[in-house]
C-alpha cells in the first residue's frame, strides 16, 4: 500500500495552528457575549412587561380599558403561563419564535377567574442583537486573519533559522569545515534553534577532531611505512633470478602501491590539495591517455571539448576507473566522451548496492562477484580527486543486456568554471536521466 506524504512549511503549520487557536477562542467568545446579550435583553424586555401589565391592570380597574394591546382570556396564551395563573401567580414568559424574534409575554390572574396579558416581540431590540452578532462575526475574521498573519510571521523567521541551519549542514556534510550553524543562525533572540545549532557545531568540532586524529595516525603509518618497503623492494631487486624472487619483487611493489595510495588518500582528506589548471582538449587527451593506459579499451568522442582541469589528476581518475573496471568487470571496456562528461563502462556484474547507496569506501571492496581483490582505495582516489576538479564523479549500473549482465558505470562530470585558487568549487548541476 501506497502512502502519500504531504509536505508543508512550518511557516504555514505554524500560521494554521495559531489561526485555528484563535479561531477558537473566538468563537467561544462570540458565544458568550451572544448568549449573555441575548440574556441581558430577554430580562430587560420581562421587565418592560411587567411594568406595562402593571400600568394596564391600573388602568383597567379605573376605566375597564386596556393598554399596549393587552387581551383577556387571550385564546393564544401558553400552556406554561395557563398553569401559572392556574396557581394564582403573577409570570412571564418567553416563547421561542425560531429565526423570528421571541415574543415576551406578561400575565397576571383576575379575581374573577380570568386572565389578563400581553405580548410583543420587541422587534427593534432583538435587531440590535443581530447587530451584535454582526460585528461579532467580523471579530471572528479579523481574529483568523490577525492569527494568520502572526503565525506567517513568527513561523517564516523560525522557517528561515532552520533553512539556514539546514543549508549550513549541508555544507559541512559536503566537507566544508570552516561552517559554523550556530554563526548561519545567529539573530538578537535565541530559542532552541541555536541550542540545536551550537549541539550540530560541537559535534561536528568532536568528530573533524576525531576524523583528522586517524588522517594523521594513517598518514604518519604510511610515512614511516615509505622508507622501510623501499629498502625491501631494492632488496628484491638484489635476489638471484627465479620465481621467489619474482614473488617477493611483486609482494613488495604492490605493498609500495599501497603505501602511495594510502598517503594520497590521507592528502586528499586533508583537503590541503589545489588543482594546476591547464588547457585541455578532452577528446584528445583522453583518447591519449587511455592508449598508454590499456590498449583493449575502446574510446568514443562524441562530442569534443575545451576544459580547464589538471591534467595529472585527470588522468588518475581516468586510470583508476579503467584499472577498477579491468579488475573486477568484464571486457569490453568502453570510454565516452560528450562535452564535459567523461564516461567508463564495462559489461561485468556491475557495482555493489552499498557502493551505489553509499559511495566508494576505503579498504572495502565490491559484493561477492567484485570482491576479493584490491583494497578499495581506486575508488575512493578518483572521488578524491574529482572533488579537488571542482567535478562531480557518479556511479551506476547500466541496464541489463541479452546476457544477463548490467555493467557498471563511472560518469564523470567536468565543471564549466575551474576551481578558484582559495579551493572553492562551482555546484555542479546534474542533468535527469
Amino acid at each position: 500500500m501506497v502512502r502519500l506524504a504531504l509536505r508543508t512549511g512550518l511557516r504555514w503549520k505554524v500560521s494554521a495552528a495559531i489561526a485555528l487557536v484563535g479561531a477558537l477562542m473566538a468563537v467561544a467568545l462570540s458565544l458568550v457575549v451572544h448568549n449573555a446579550a441575548r440574556h441581558s435583553m430577554l430580562e430587560s424586555n420581562r421587565d418592560v412587561q411587567v411594568e406595562r401589565l402593571a400600568i394596564t391592570l391600573k388602568i383597567f380597574a379605573q376605566s375597564n380599558r386596556l393598554q399596549f394591546g393587552a387581551k383577556i382570556d387571550d385564546p393564544s396564551l401558553p400552556k406554561p403561563l395557563k398553569d401559572e395563573m392556574a396557581e394564582g401567580e403573577q409570570a412571564t414568559y418567553v416563547q421561542d419564535n425560531g429565526d423570528n424574534a421571541p415574543e415576551v409575554w406578561a400575565a397576571t390572574p383576575l379575581g374573577d377567574g380570568r386572565v389578563l396579558s400581553l405580548h410583543d416581540p420587541f422587534l427593534d431590540r432583538f435587531a440590535v442583537l443581530d447587530d451584535t452578532d454582526q460585528a461579532l462575526l467580523f471579530g471572528f475574521a479579523g481574529v483568523v486573519l490577525a492569527g494568520s498573519a502572526v503565525g506567517v510571521l513568527v513561523g517564516g523567521r523560525l522557517s528561515k533559522r532552520l533553512r539556514k541551519a539546514a543549508a549550513a549542514a549541508g555544507k559541512l556534510a559536503e566537507g566544508d569545515t570552516a561552517v559554523r550553524i550556530r554563526d548561519e543562525v545567529g539573530g538578537r533572540v535565541r530559542d532552541e534553534t541555536d541550542d540545536l545549532a551550537w549541539a550540530v557545531d560541537a559535534m561536528s568540532d568532536a568528530l573533524q577532531q576525531r576524523i583528522e586524529a586517524e588522517r594523521r595516525v594513517t598518514a604518519d603509518i604510511a610515512h614511516e611505512l615509505r622508507t622501510p618497503v623501499t629498502g625491501l623492494l631494492t632488496a628484491a631487486e638484489l635476489l638471484p633470478p627465479g620465481r621467489p624472487s619474482e614473488l617477493v619483487r611483486d609482494r613488495a611493489q604492490a605493498l609500495r602501491t599501497l603505501v602511495e595510495d594510502v598517503l594520497e588518500v590521507a592528502r586528499l582528506d586533508g583537503y590541503a590539495e589545489r588543482a594546476e589548471l591547464q588547457d585541455v582538449a578532452l577528446g584528445e587527451f583522453v583518447s591519449r591517455r587511455v592508449r598508454s593506459l590499456n590498449q583493449n579499451v575502446t574510446v568514443e568522442v562524441v562530442r569534443d571539448a575545451d576544459v580547464t582541469t589538471d591534467p595529472r589528476r585527470l588522468e588518475r581518475i581516468l586510470g583508476n576507473l579503467i584499472a577498477n573496471a579491468a579488475r573486477h568487470g568484464k571486457p569490453p571496456i568502453e570510454v565516452t566522451v560528450e562535452g564535459r562528461v567523461l564516461r567508463v563502462r564495462d559489461h561485468g556484474p556491475g557495482f555493489p548496492e552499498h557502493l551505489l547507496r553509499e559511495g566508494p569506501s576505503r579498504f572495502r571492496t565490491g559484493s561477492t562477484d567484485r570482491a576479493g581483490r584490491g583494497h578499495g582505495l581506486g575508488l575512493t582516489i578518483a572521488a578524491g580527486q574529482a572533488r579537488v576538479l571542482g567535478a562531480r564523479l557518479t556511479f551506476r549500473n547500466a541496464d541489463e543486456l541479452t546476457d544477463g549482465s548490467t555493467g557498471a558505470v563511472s560518469v564523470l562530470w567536468l565543471p564549466e568554471n575551474a576551481p578558484t585558487n582559495t579551493g572553492s568549487f562551482p555546484v555542479i548541476q546534474l542533468p535527469e536521466r
